[in-house]
């Protein structure tokens, strides 16, 4: 009785090496060679592996060649950008490279500073901003005296050092004017363009802080240029 109890429960703990081995797992059984395959077919296709198979990594597969040690000196380093760079040119066509690429540069500013449309930067690009930048060109603006002014007060200072006494308050006087002066603009600007552009999407601030930067240059010195005249009337 007790010798059948204890086959009994060597038969419930056996364990599959105890003499029921699976065929299938075996080393050289058929199941495990395809598995292998699969998993060296994905590795090397850099494919994920079949449901049931480890995932290859991704470096594992990928080949890569050799690194070039990093020069030492800067002789070695310019003659190394020579080399990539490959055969200079002559001196004559590096020149005229050169100067058909200043004359290209020179054309594309000359355009702009013309106000074509394609050879804008992007902050004047549109009818909605020609048009603020003819509102502001045509209108004297305190906003254009602070660089005069400021560079005035300032060699004023250092030529007579007594004036800063009476520099100061001017300064804070000339910076609420011009405060006052942009907001007055800002308004402006923004009710002219609702009534002839019904359908802009662009907000008062940018329209505001876009008419007051141009309103601050110098007029000789904005881009693009004005294409008005003070005193013009815009419609």
């Amino acid at each position: 009785m007790l010798r059948s109890n204890l086959a009994g429960v060597k038969l419930l703990g056996r364990k599959n090496g105890d003499g029921d081995t699976n065929p299938a797992d075996e080393p050289g059984s058929e199941s495990t060679v395809e598995e292998t395959s699969d998993v060296e077919t994905a590795e090397s296709t850099g494919t994920t592996a079949p449901k049931g198979r480890p995932t290859p990594k991704r470096d594992e597969g990928r080949r890569r060649g050799p690194v070039a040690p990093a020069p030492l000196t800067t002789a070695e380093a310019r003659k190394r950008r020579k080399e990539l760079a490959g055969p200079k040119l002559p001196k004559a066509e590096r020149k005229a490279a050169r100067l058909e690429r200043r004359a290209k540069l020179n054309e594309n500013r000359e355009r702009m500073m013309a106000g074509e449309e394609g050879y804008l930067l992007p902050r004047d690009k549109g009818p909605v901003r020609k048009y603020v930048r003819d509102l502001v060109d045509s209108r004297r603006n305190v906003l254009g005296l602070f660089m005069p002014a400021a560079l005035v007060m300032i060699f004023s200072m250092l030529a007579v050092p007594q004036v800063q006494y009476y520099v100061s308050p001017a300064m804070l006087i000339l910076m609420a004017m011009m405060a006052v002066d942009a907001i007055v603009l800002s308004r402006w600007v923004n009710k002219l363009v609702d009534a002839k552009f019904p359908d802009n999407t662009e907000s008062n601030w940018r329209l505001g802080f876009y008419a007051a930067g141009r309103a601050s240059q110098i007029r000789r010195m904005r881009a693009p240029k004005p294409q008005v005249n003070r005193g013009d009337k815009i419609s």
